[in-house]
């Protein structure tokens, strides 16, 4: 009888998932806690992946991808993001996890430290512990409006600190982190020669006038920067599982190598349908957008509205991040919240430490299931005052 590795036995279970689970064993519930776009995918975009299946694109694509969408993913670089660099330099993987699977395993050691968001997505800490390494936290603030703060990451900082993890707009807070704040950081990258992943897969859900600035595209920073993105949040693609990684080009070549051992390649349609996304009109990504701006004040105004409950703006991301300590623990309250309201969310302290006190959720949903949602929460907590 064979046993489970320690690897598998202590990774970190998804939180996420659990309320999910949970949530199954109610009728008429209505999710808020999964961060998937209620969208489908382009027209033109799937006419793309129909044509690759008609032309026969069916057979295994190169290790690295299709030149056409790593030739696309570097026009857009540079072209939005401010990174100029070679196709030779950018990996096609499946979706943004792998991305980032790739970069820690392709930049780090076993025993390394890498530097996480707290709060932030909990699969991060999962892949740095499949790959034998130590996540460090550093804060996020409810009254820094949950950015990344260079002091706040100095202070993690040891000698065994390697890797660093970026994530603006921030899944699940909203933060945006400022050019200013990201030039302050890229400072202490520079001086403590550390690995950066920034990881952007809502790079364009945007609002207020906030800006997505890549810290890759700032002085002297591609050498130490992976980007990481994905096609799912911009191009409701999430199924089609396509996202890319583009990094150091000294590092890049053997970090390519890793994906032959751990999918061979990204789907050969799928990645036809990429192409699409990027070439092809941008005007359903804006009309998300906008959706997705009249969503976030609906649902803003009636959290905040909610006795109890105050909820700062999220620049960023479909996600509002609500502070519910007046009412109990994070845990506590989105449990009663489910089995009162049957309002699927999801505790802050699941994305770690930081979150407790705080619920992730997401605008992803119609504007119906909104309203209905802040309308079964009103009747709930008008029958139990806030503490």
């Amino acid at each position: 009888m064979i046993n489970t590795s320690k690897r598998c036995a202590t990774r970190p279970a998804s939180g996420i998932r659990a309320m999910r689970d949970m949530a199954a064993a109610y009728e008429n519930v209505l999710h808020l806690g999964i961060g998937e776009p209620d969208f489908s995918i382009g027209k033109s975009v799937a006419e793309a992946m129909k044509k690759a299946i008609d032309r026969g694109q069916t057979k295994y694509a190169p290790t690295s991808g299709v030149p056409e969408l790593r030739s696309a993913v570097a026009a857009k670089l540079k072209r939005e993001n401010g990174i100029d660099c070679e196709p030779a330099s950018i990996l096609i993987t499946n979706g943004a996890s792998e991305a980032i699977m790739a970069a820690i395993l392709g930049a780090t050691d076993a025993g390394d430290e890498i530097l996480l968001p707290d709060p932030s997505w909990p699969n991060y800490t999962g892949q740095a512990h499949m790959a034998g390494c130590k996540s460090v936290f550093y804060p996020l603030l409810e009254k820094d409006k949950f950015h990344a703060r260079a002091e706040q990451i100095e202070k993690k900082i040891t000698p065994q600190t390697k890797m660093l993890l970026l994530n603006s707009p921030s899944n699940p807070t909203g933060g945006v982190t400022s050019r200013d704040e990201l030039l302050e950081i890229a400072e202490l990258v520079k001086k403590h020669n550390l690995a950066v992943i920034s990881d952007e897969p809502y790079e364009k859900l945007l609002y207020d006038g906030a800006e997505h600035v890549s810290i890759g595209s700032l002085p002297e920073m591609q050498d130490y920067v992976f980007t990481a993105n994905t096609f799912s949040k911009t191009y409701a693609m999430t199924g089609l599982r396509v996202g890319y990684l583009q990094g150091p080009s000294r590092v890049m070549p053997a970090v390519i190598k890793l994906l032959e051992g751990m999918s061979s390649c990204v789907n050969a349609p799928a990645q036809w349908a990429a192409v699409e996304a990027l070439n092809g009109s941008q005007d359903y990504v804006k009309e998300m957008v906008e959706q997705y701006t009249r969503r976030r004040k609906l649902l803003l105004d009636g959290l905040n509205a909610l006795p109890g409950v105050t909820c700062l703006a999220p620049e960023g991301a479909f996600y509002v991040f609500p502070n519910i300590s007046k009412l109990g623990k994070s845990y506590d309250v989105a449990v009663d919240w489910l089995k009162r309201a049957q309002v699927n969310t999801v505790p802050g302290h699941f994305f770690g430490e930081a979150g407790e006190g705080f619920i992730r959720l997401c605008f992803a949903v119609s504007e119906a299931a909104i309203k209905e949602a802040l309308e079964r929460l009103n009747r709930v907590l008008e029958e139990l005052p806030a503490r």
